[in-house]
């Protein structure tokens, strides 16, 4: 197969220069997806001594094992084990405060990202890991600290 370039065969470039797209207008375009950030930049303030009542209703999902509630920012879970389990609502791989916690893992809703109980990345999209909180509780109090 022969290439002859012709007014019919233009590269990209050429192309956007026709439709009036030059200079910075053109790297703009270009760059617009390139430029976000793979960082956890994005990340809410770490909590400082966050309580919860397990015997308020509002968390009541902490009552079964792999349930969880999200409070000011946080993901707080309970673990197949039983135990208390908490991570930050940002997700490491495009900073989208979308993690869940799902069975037995901390979830992204937006790419995919997998993270075991310690953040620990379980895929590529969580390869980064997430923050994950100290949790202690005393009598009905769950509290989390960074």
């Amino acid at each position: 197969m022969s290439l002859v370039k012709n007014a019919d065969n233009i590269n990209r470039h050429e192309f956007l220069k026709k439709l009036g797209f030059a200079g910075s207008a053109l790297a703009a375009v270009y760059f617009a997806g390139h430029l976000q950030s793979c960082t956890n930049d994005r990340v809410s303030p770490e909590p400082t001594n966050l309580t919860l009542d397990l015997t308020d209703p509002a968390n009541s999902a902490l009552k079964s094992n792999g349930g969880y509630v999200i409070k000011d920012g946080v993901v707080i879970a309970r673990s197949n084990t039983g135990a208390y389990i908490a991570a930050t609502l940002t997700c490491s791989h495009e900073g989208k405060n979308e993690i869940m916690y799902q069975t037995d893992h901390f979830y992204c809703t937006a790419h995919g990202a997998k993270y075991d109980n310690a953040g620990k990345g379980l895929n590529s999209e969580g390869k980064k890991g997430i923050r994950v909180y100290t949790t202690s509780l005393i009598d009905s109090i769950l509290t989390i600290t960074a």
